[in-house]
């Protein structure tokens, strides 16, 4: 399979109210670097995988929302324990949302999705899942 990935990051801050998570059930803030990866069997006939500058606007675009929020007050996360695994499922099926309706003029070619948060220098998590 071919590969393009572009980055971006987001500031949040929110808490994990569960003593299984220590000291970070109370309010804390997190710095992400967000990779998101689009998979294609094939490249196109200008030896693309996907435009780098319209993967690189759809993620901007789907990271926005959450960009210096607490996620605690956001209501479509009430209840939620917004783990950095939890976060990727979520930017994936907002990022899968934009596939499929043709913001990356990839011509339906991106099979694979695979989306990133890298939490510190040694720990990151990722979902990865078909388009």
């Amino acid at each position: 399979m071919f590969a393009v990935e572009v980055r971006d990051h987001i500031m949040i801050g929110h808490s994990l109210p569960s003593a299984v998570f220590g000291p970070a059930q109370g309010m804390h803030g997190a710095t992400f670097t967000v990779d998101a990866a689009f998979f294609t069997e094939d490249i196109d006939a200008h030896g693309l995988v996907v435009d780098i500058g319209l993967a690189t606007e759809a993620l901007t675009a789907v990271l926005d929302p959450l960009r210096y929020k607490n996620l605690d007050e956001l209501p479509e996360f009430k209840g939620k324990f917004t783990t950095t695994e939890f976060l990727c499922k979520h930017i994936f099926d907002q990022m899968a949302g934009r596939v499929r309706q043709g913001d990356l003029a990839d011509d339906g070619r991106v099979r694979k999705l695979r989306i990133m948060l890298h939490e510190s220098h040694v720990a990151r998590a990722w979902y990865e899942g078909t388009v």
